[in-house]
C-alpha cells in the first residue's frame, strides 16, 4: 500500500505509524480513525495517524498515536506538514473536541504547547551480542548472571502466547492501578502484523512468570507491553528478559531497541540506563479545542489517586469485566 511505501522510505517513521493500526482502533475499542495524507501531485510527501476517542469520563479527545509509546506527523518537508496540521486543527473544532494530543519523536515547529515529561529509551545494537555485553558495567553483568541462577530462562513466540501474555499482563496492570485493554487488542495486532510482533515469556522452571511484547520494524525492535506476577518479583525476571531480548535482536539483525517510554527520572528510566540506553527527549505537543490548558490525564494527576488506589484492591473478576471499558478511553 503507498501509505506504508511511503514509511520505508521516510526517516522518522515508525512501527506505530503504519497504516494497519487504524483497523485495529476501530476493530478494538469502535474508535473514529483520521489518516490524513499530504499528496503532491502524484505521491504522498506526508501522513499523520490520529483517533478519536469520544469518552463520557474523559471528553473528546484525538490522539496520534494512543495506547503506544508515540506517532505524530511523518513528513518530507515543511510544507506538508503545516498541510496536515491545518487539516488536523480543522477535525479538532468539527468535532468540538476537547483537544489533539501528538505523541512525537521531534519537536513539531509550530507555536503549540508542550510537555517534556517524558522521554524514549534506546539501545543501540550490535550483530554480536557479546559486544553488547562487555560494555554493561560489571555490577550489571553479576546481577544478570544471579538471576539466571533462580532457575530463570524465556520462550518466544508469536499468537501462541497470547492466552499467556493477557493473563499475566493482566495481573500486572492490576497491581499498579491500571485497567487493561480487551484481549482482543492484541489479538487484532497479530492479525494486522504477523511477521512483526513477538511475544517473551520468563518462566522459573516451568511456572510462566514474566512476558514482554515487542513490535519490530524497519531494523527497529519496539518494546510495548510487559508485565510480571507480583509473587516472583524479588526473582528480578527484568534482568533475564531484557538481556534474553537484547541477544534476540542482535542476532536477527535489528539495529536499535527502543524500551520504551519513560517519565524524567523514574525508576523505569534508571533501571533501563543499567543496559546502556540513553534517553531522547518525547515532546507531546497539543492543538487545544475546548479545553485551554495542557490537560494532565496521567497517573501523576491527584485527582486520580483515589481511583487508582481502588482499583488495586478491587476483585480480578470486576477489573476484568469493565478495565476494557475504562482502559479504551484512557490514550
Amino acid at each position: 500500500m503507498a501509505w506504508d511505501g511511503f514509511l520505508q522510505e521516510t526517516p522518522g517513521a515508525s512501527f506505530y505509524h503504519l497504516f494497519g493500526w487504524k483497523g485495529i482502533n476501530e476493530r478494538s475499542f469502535g474508535h473514529r480513525c483520521f489518516y490524513l495524507a499530504a499528496i503532491e501531485g502524484e505521491r504522498i510527501v506526508g501522513v499523520f495517524p490520529i483517533v478519536f476517542i469520544d469518552s463520557r469520563l474523559f471528553g473528546k479527545i484525538l490522539c496520534s498515536m494512543p495506547f503506544v509509546n508515540f506517532g505524530g506527523p511523518c513528513v518530507l518537508g515543511p510544507e506538508a506538514e503545516i498541510a496536515l496540521l491545518k487539516e488536523a486543527d480543522s477535525i479538532v473544532h468539527e468535532l468540538s473536541a476537547d483537544y489533539l494530543e501528538i505523541r512525537g519523536t521531534r519537536k513539531i515547529e509550530a507555536d503549540l504547547p508542550v510537555s517534556e515529561r517524558k522521554v524514549s529509551m534506546t539501545i543501540d545494537l550490535n550483530p554480536d551480542p557479546d559486544v553488547i555485553w562487555k560494555g554493561f558495567e560489571k555490577k550489571h553483568r553479576k546481577e544478570i548472571r544471579q538471576a539466571y541462577k533462580q532457575d530463570l530462562r524465556v520462550e518466544h513466540g508469536g499468537g501462541e502466547y497470547l492466552a499467556l501474555f493477557f493473563d499475566i499482563l493482566s495481573e500486572s496492570w492490576k497491581s499498579l492501578g491500571t485497567p487493561l485493554y480487551d484481549k482482543s487488542y492484541f489479538r487484532n495486532i497479530f492479525s494486522a502484523f504477523p511477521d512483526s510482533a513477538r511475544i517473551f515469556v520468563v518462566y522459573q522452571r516451568d511456572v510462566p512468570i514474566s512476558v514482554a511484547f515487542n513490535g519490530f520494524y524497519n531494523n527497529c525492535v519496539e518494546g510495548m507491553w510487559l508485565g510480571n506476577k507480583s509473587l516472583y518479583r524479588g526473582l528480578h525476571p527484568g534482568y533475564v528478559h531484557y538481556w534474553e531480548m537484547i541477544k534476540y535482536a542482535c542476532e536477527n539483525g535489528f539495529e536499535k531497541f527502543h524500551l520504551g517510554r519513560s517519565t524524567i527520572e523514574s525508576g523505569g528510566e534508571t533501571f533501563k540506563k543499567k543496559w546502556n540506553a540513553y534517553p531522547t527527549q518525547l515532546y507531546w505537543q497539543y492543538i487545544l479545542g475546548k479545553e485551554k490548558e495542557i490537560p494532565r490525564l496521567n497517573v501523576d494527576n491527584p485527582k486520580y489517586r483515589l481511583a487508582i488506589d481502588a482499583w488495586k484492591w478491587m476483585p480480578g473478576a470486576i477489573t476484568r469485566s469493565i478495565g476494557p471499558f475504562l482502559s479504551k478511553s484512557i490514550p
